[in-house]
Order: structure tokens, then C-alpha cells, then sequence
């Protein structure tokens, strides 16, 4: 298995920062008194729900396709549930050249909705984002291409990394932070930097139980091939790249795992809406419902929730509501 050492994290994160500082947004992070009263703790939501894209994935998007050349930005090749899609046609956009997206069979019709005004060529594959991901890496090398992976790069996982940096610039003294998880590449980021800088700082990695295939291999000390059942939080849904550089980084930075029910990521979707006026994909709220349901554990403790991104469509929405 290919690995990235802990060490070569913080030094990735910092060179990404300042090479996407330019394209990107500095998210807010604000204070939210409805689950501060919840908790006990005192909590922060950072935003990434506003990123330019939509969603984190903009940050790692970015820092790989600006440390390609520009022949080879020309042309890429990537596979995702949607938002790494969505942030690599948007950099695209902006730094010039197009890509062949591979999504799965699934996807939402938002997500793809999202990608068509960019012009990229889209391939859909099997049931699982991880079959996707395999024909992606496939094409790539068949047509001489670029592969940009959605989590198992150095270059992507320090560009989710940024947010951690951006955390630590906005507030001080952070116990702990919650971030979703499903390939690993934004908590691969985030912890991976914040731990290199705050050793004592907790990492809680939340997924959903119909599909928490890094959890679950993290338990086992080895990548698992399980099946995923259909989830709300269908941005961390999926399979793992066998070889993926995030497996190892997880089981050394993550603190705690907390899977997720249907119904407890419905409410944490339903607490942003009805509290925070705030609509958020599925993905984005296991971080809400991972601290509601691990209350005790924080009180007087100051916590941020990673808000990882907000594509959601409106069917998925009307079901959340009407439960």
C-alpha cells in the first residue's frame, strides 16, 4: 500500500494554501447556539457548505490540477459521487481545460444537473463510486491522461487540509473536531495537519452505517470490500481505492468513529433547515448528528463541525421534511 507519512502533511497543507488561496473562499466558521445549548460544549459549524463549488472539494480539486502542467490540464480524468466532479469541472473552468467524469449509476440528478454547464464528458459506472473509480484510473492510463483521484492523492489531501489551517486561524483552543468521512481525504487532511500542530486535539471521523467501509476497515487493521446500502449522505458513500495513500493516515490520526443511522442524519438535516436556515447534503450533516449523538462526551468543551458541502436535491429534501 502506498503511503504519505505524517510528517509530509504539514509542509503539503501549507504549500497548498498558498497555491489556492487565489481561487478559493476563506468558509465562516460561526458559532451555533442551538447545539451549544444541545451539548454543553461550545460548537462551531465551518461552513464549506459555502465553498465556490459547493462543497471542500474544491480545495483539493485545485491544489492538484494547479501542480499538473498546463498540456495536461488539457485533458484529465477523475470519478466521483459528484462534488470532487463538481469542483474539478469548476476549476477546470477557471484554469482552462476539460475532463472525462466517471460517476456511478446512482448519482443525484442535482449532481449532475451541477456538472453540465462546464461542457465535461460524463461516463456513468456501476452502482458504487469506487467501480467508477477503477474504470477512471483505467482510462487514464489506456488514454495517456491525468488521473485525478477524488481522495488518494498527496496533492488532494493537502488541499482539504487548508481547512484545517483555516480553522486554527479563526479560532483558538479547539478540543475537538468532528469531519465526515468516506474516502478519507478531507479527514486525512484535516487531522493529519491539525494533530501535527495541536497533538492533544481530539478527530472524530463520522459516517453513515449503510456505508462505513473506512470505518469498518479501520476496526478490521485492513481495506475491506463491503457492500453499501442507499444513504442520505451519498457524498461519503461507497467503496475504497484497495491502494488509497488516506487508509493508513486514518487509522494513526482518527480518535473516534461514530456511524450514523438514516434517521439521525434526517434530524441533523432538519436542525441546519429549521435552526440555522441552512440547507445541507446529507454528507454534511453527519457532523451535526454525530455530536447530538455523543453529547455527553463534549460538554464544556470547544468542538467544530466540519459542514462539508450542500448539494442535496429537492425529492431528498421533501422526504427529510415530511419524516
Amino acid at each position: 500500500m502506498a503511503h504519505m507519512r505524517d510528517e509530509e502533511i504539514l509542509p503539503e497543507v501549507e504549500a497548498a494554501e498558498k497555491r489556492i488561496r487565489p481561487y478559493i473562499r476563506e468558509t465562516p466558521l460561526e458559532p451555533s447556539h442551538e447545539l451549544s445549548e444541545r451539548s454543553g460544549a461550545d460548537v462551531y459549524l465551518k461552513l464549506e457548505s459555502q465553498q465556490l463549488s459547493g462543497s471542500f472539494k474544491l480545495r483539493g480539486a485545485l491544489n492538484k490540477l494547479l501542480s499538473l502542467d498546463e498540456s495536461e490540464r488539457q485533458r484529465v480524468v477523475t470519478a466521483s459521487s459528484g462534488n470532487h466532479a463538481a469542483a474539478v469541472a469548476y476549476a477546470l473552468s477557471k484554469l482552462g481545460g476539460t475532463a472525462i467524469i466517471y460517476l456511478p449509476e446512482t448519482v443525484s440528478q442535482a449532481k449532475k444537473d451541477a456538472l453540465l454547464p462546464y461542457g465535461v464528458e460524463l461516463r456513468l459506472v456501476g452502482q458504487d463510486s469506487l467501480e467508477g473509480e477503477l474504470e477512471a484510473m483505467k482510462a487514464a492510463e489506456g488514454e495517456g491522461l491525468v488521473y485525478v483521484s477524488p481522495y488518494s492523492d498527496p496533492k488532494v489531501i493537502g488541499g482539504q487540509g487548508t481547512i484545517g489551517l483555516e480553522i486554527e486561524r479563526q479560532l483558538e483552543n479547539v478540543d475537538a473536531v468532528f469531519v465526515p468521512i468516506g474516502g478519507g481525504g478531507l479527514i486525512a487532511g484535516i487531522a493529519g495537519y491539525m494533530k501535527a500542530r495541536h497533538p492533544g486535539l481530539h478527530v472524530t471521523g463520522c459516517q453513515a452505517q449503510n456505508s462505513c467501509v473506512m470505518t469498518e476497515s479501520v476496526r478490521a487493521g485492513k481495506i475491506l470490500e463491503l457492500a453499501s446500502e442507499p444513504t442520505l449522505a451519498d457524498g461519503t458513500a461507497g467503496g475504497l481505492d484497495p491502494n488509497t495513500i488516506t487508509f493508513p493516515i486514518c487509522q494513526r490520526t482518527i480518535d473516534t468513529f461514530v456511524l450514523l443511522t438514516e434517521e439521525e442524519i434526517a434530524a441533523a438535516m432538519r436542525l441546519a433547515i429549521e435552526k440555522h436556515y441552512m440547507i445541507i447534503e446529507g454528507a454534511a450533516a453527519l457532523s451535526i448528528a454525530a455530536l447530538m449523538k455523543e453529547t455527553d462526551a463534549w460538554r464544556g468543551k470547544r468542538v467544530v463541525l466540519v459542514i462539508s458541502g450542500k448539494k442535496v436535491s429537492v425529492d431528498i429534501l421533501k422526504r427529510v421534511l415530511a419524516d
